[in-house]
């Protein structure tokens, strides 16, 4: 098998066990990126020479005996809004082309002190504000699936670079779903770990940040298997001094006697696809066999936690509305602006009342979750889109925040929601991602469930990218 092809945690212990070098990990993935990127553009920055210098590091380190980081020789990507030191923090945009940075994220810090590579900066939508990655400054991003459709976002760089086979584990963040969005686009694994669980820190466009950022904003790992997301999260984990509400906690929760299941196909307040509506039963079929106790139950104020995350976000937002306008290409405000038009703005009394509403679907979704540990939903309630339909037709904002309706109850709550592949839509060739959603702080049981459907999935990365039609 080629080295390219293997999981993060094989590439490890591989490593570590002198099997392969950390330098032929890093030249294998260089090639590749060489090889596939031109025809998707999903990493905008290759990294060669520090890569190469730190690969050749830790091999000089193995081969003297010293110990070495538990994600040894993986190489990572880091998408362009998280900063890494000696490089832009861009966040897709052509003013903050230049806006290099001194020090590392958290979460970059903490993927390097375990050893990993970093070897390439992925793509985003302007300032990470589009379910489409199409970036005014690096321009669109295609599904390696179907190339003619989106590839999510706004991770979703890291998510086509892990589905071709260019990295091992993609550093992302999710206010909106934007890890777990282009995940199940591309057929590939995430969480978006609980609100605390993984420090959130960065230096541009400022280290201090909007309301909305700081209570639903998470940065999490993507990859292409559970077991290698659930190893990246234990590294990412844990208290850091540059974020002040990042909490130490125990990275596996306790496992109930019965494990219920609640299965959703059907989310509450648009229409789903036929085509996602099975795939997620097909899902709970696969937890019951595991022997889950499943049923399609939907979780109380299930379109308020929707509306509420949608009024919250959008008014925060419209404080920085000028600054947007000055910064985002045409494409990225063609999608905001309906979306805006028709969410409204609330003065401080409706923002006031915003946080009463949050609190009180927050009571309704502890108690149930007591009952039903996680919840199984679709990521996204229709299929991924053709490029541009999300901002180039008229219907299409406002249809694009409809379909992704089921990532929203976790980033208002803060919540766990890992997300997996569970089928790929013959027509389209399109894989089709599920959600399992849980209490806070337990991402353990949400990727146990993951992994129980991983087992069934009939969705492999990494794949060569599918011409368009007629190419």
């Amino acid at each position: 098998m080629e080295l390219t092809q293997l999981s993060a945690s094989e590439i490890a212990a591989g490593v570590i066990a002198q099997k392969f070098s950390a330098v032929e990990v890093i030249e294998a993935h260089l090639a590749r990126i060489e090889a596939v990127n031109p025809s998707v553009n999903a990493v905008v920055t290759v990294l060669p020479e520090a890569a190469r210098a730190a690969a050749a590091a830790l091999d000089a380190r193995l081969a003297a005996g010293e110990p070495v980081g538990p994600l040894a020789g993986v190489p990572f990507t880091v998408k362009a809004n998280i900063d890494f030191a000696g490089q832009p923090t861009t966040w897709g945009v052509p003013a903050l082309a230049e806006a290099v940075v001194p020090l590392d994220a958290p979460v970059v810090e903490r993927m390097r002190a375990a050893d990993a590579i970093p070897i390439g900066r992925t793509n985003l939508p302007d300032m990470a504000l589009r379910i489409h990655t199409d970036s005014s400054l690096h321009g669109l991003t295609r599904n390696p699936w179907n190339l003619e459709r989106t590839a999510g976002g706004s991770s979703g760089g890291d998510a086509v670079a892990l589905a071709t086979g260019m990295c091992a584990i993609g550093l992302g963040n999710d206010i909106g779903g934007s890890l777990r969005s282009p995940a199940s686009a591309c057929g590939i694994a995430t969480i978006r770990p609980s609100r605390g669980r993984v420090p959130d820190a960065g230096l541009v466009p400022g280290e201090d940040t909007l309301l909305c950022v700081q209570l639903m904003n998470v940065q999490g790992p993507m990859a292409r298997t559970v077991a290698d997301v659930r190893a990246a999260l234990g590294v990412l984990a844990g208290s850091h001094p540059r974020d002040p509400f990042a909490l130490d906690m125990p990275l596996t929760a306790p496992t109930p006697d019965r494990r219920r299941v609640a299965v959703v196909p059907e989310p509450p307040g648009g229409d789903t696809d036929p085509v996602v509506a099975a795939a997620v039963r097909s899902a709970a079929d696969w937890l019951s066999d595991a022997g889950y106790a499943v049923e399609e139950v939907t979780p109380p104020l299930y379109e308020e936690a929707v509306h509420t995350w949608t009024q919250f976000i959008m008014t925060d937002l419209a404080s920085i509305l000028p600054d947007l306008r000055a910064v985002m290409g045409a494409g990225g405000l063609r999608f905001l602006e309906p979306v805006f038009e028709a969410t409204g703005t609330l003065d401080a009394a409706g923002l006031s009342a915003v946080f009463v509403e949050r609190y009180r679907i927050a009571r309704a979704w502890a108690a149930f979750l007591a009952e039903h540990q996680v919840v199984l939903s679709p990521t996204w309630s229709q299929l991924p889109f053709e490029h541009g339909f999300d901002s180039d037709t008229p219907q299409g904002p406002l249809a694009a925040m409809e379909l992704l309706r089921p990532v929203a109850p976790a980033n208002l709550l803060g919540l766990p929601s890992a997300c997996v592949p569970a089928a790929r839509d013959a027509a389209t060739g399109l894989p089709i991602g599920v959600l399992l959603t849980g209490a806070r702080y337990t991402e353990s049981l949400c990727l146990d469930a993951a992994a129980a459907i991983e087992t069934r999935t009939p969705v492999r990365t990494p794949i060569e990218p599918v011409a368009p039609v007629g190419g």
